[in-house]
């Protein structure tokens, strides 16, 4: 059986592959790549490989498989999902940037939200990579043989803060490094529903969840791609998917104790996977304000002020910004930090909670 397209034109390619009994016994690298084969422009082994290094293969459960080496049996089925090719050579462009930090080495700044990072499939322009490389110009001497800066870390499109670059390949060494060894500090502010509380027996009850000194919720699990939505991330079983960790401190509450409207919370990252923050928020009950992936819409009370009701409603994004990131100067040695304050949108919000939080006790 030859591999069935799965459409999603948006961010990825999706494959179905179903084991022939000729391939019974076959690597699965193997047996994909085979069945791959048969298809115009199909992945080839090496690319399939590294897809099972990265978590991209599944069975028809959802479950990732991660053993290249095993053998396949007739009618085991399997999905392949590929990223889409992002633009070989994306194009300087004149945007403006908020620039926190730079020199010849790298450089950091404060991302708007609604800015993607990257050139990728309806995201071809208008990048933070673009502004880049029209910012930094001659300055940037090249990451593996290119003129181009050195994403070493990520944030979603409709998530704001800090990142840093790299403008030279042994800055995106070193970076990389110690994001890999998670020895750089991130921390966000998030607005979220309701607020957790390690009084509350759901909470304590929940897989990967534990407590720590500070009111800090620890989160520990697995992140797999979601079995059914393939834009998604899910909470996944331990060894089915990337290790993932997170500590969520409630700052503020808004709302009566028993049963608060939204918080505000710290969120630091000890790991640094795909939309992280925002799938273990919802993992423990409390998804991100204005979140239109896991979020959800929440029954508000009835007294709910006019004023706070419709800015909870028209928030455009998941309230969640990267604060601070501190890092040592792969090149200099030096142990750098920076902060940014919320951007307008959420200020304004959280101004709204704490003024308006009292009408809801």
């Amino acid at each position: 059986m030859t591999p069935t397209p799965i459409p999603d034109p948006d961010e990825e390619t999706g494959l179905h592959f179903s084991i022939p009994s000729e391939l019974a016994g076959q690597r699965l690298d193997r047996a994909l790549a085979i069945l791959a084969a048969q298809e115009p422009g199909g992945p080839s082994r090496s690319r399939i490989a590294q897809a099972i290094a990265d978590n991209a293969v599944t069975d028809p459960s959802g479950s990732v498989v991660t053993d290249a080496k095993r053998k396949v049996k007739a009618g085991e089925s399997f999905v392949l999902v590929l990223p889409a090719p992002a633009p070989a050579t994306p194009q300087p462009e004149a945007i403006p940037l908020s620039v926190l930090f730079e020199d010849s080495d790298l450089i950091v700044v404060d991302k708007p939200a609604g800015m993607v990072v990257h050139p990728a499939p309806g995201a071809e322009t208008g990048t933070l990579v673009n502004a880049l490389l029209a910012h930094c110009g001659d300055s940037l001497t090249g990451i593996g043989a290119e003129r181009r800066p050195g994403i070493v870390h990520r944030i979603d499109k409709d998530t704001s803060g800090i990142l840093v670059v790299a403008k030279t390949q042994a800055a995106h060494a070193g970076l990389s490094a110690q994001f890999a060894a998670h020895t750089a500090e991130r921390l966000y502010l998030a607005l979220a529903w309701s607020a957790p509380d390690r009084a509350d027996p759901r909470l304590a009850g929940l897989p990967g969840v534990s407590f720590e000194p500070g009111a800090t919720v620890r989160i520990e699990t697995d992140l797999a791609r979601h079995p059914t939505d393939r834009k998604r991330m899910a909470v996944a079983r331990q060894g089915q998917g990337r290790h993932a960790v997170t500590r969520i401190r409630r700052l503020e509450r808004f709302g009566p104790a028993e049963r608060p409207l939204a918080s505000l919370l710290e969120c630091q990252l000890e790991t640094g996977r795909t939309h992280q923050i925002r799938v273990h928020a919802t993992h423990i009950g409390h998804g991100l304000i204005g979140d239109p992936v896991y979020g959800g819409r929440r029954a508000l009370p009835a007294r709910t002020d006019p004023e706070l009701a419709e800015a909870l409603a028209a928030f455009p994004r998941q309230a969640l910004h990267a604060a601070h990131l501190g890092f040592r100067h792969p090149v200099s040695g030096e142990d750098l930090a920076f902060e940014t304050p919320l951007p307008p949108d959420m200020d304004h919000l959280l101004d709204i909670l704490r003024r308006k939080a009292s009408i809801l006790r």
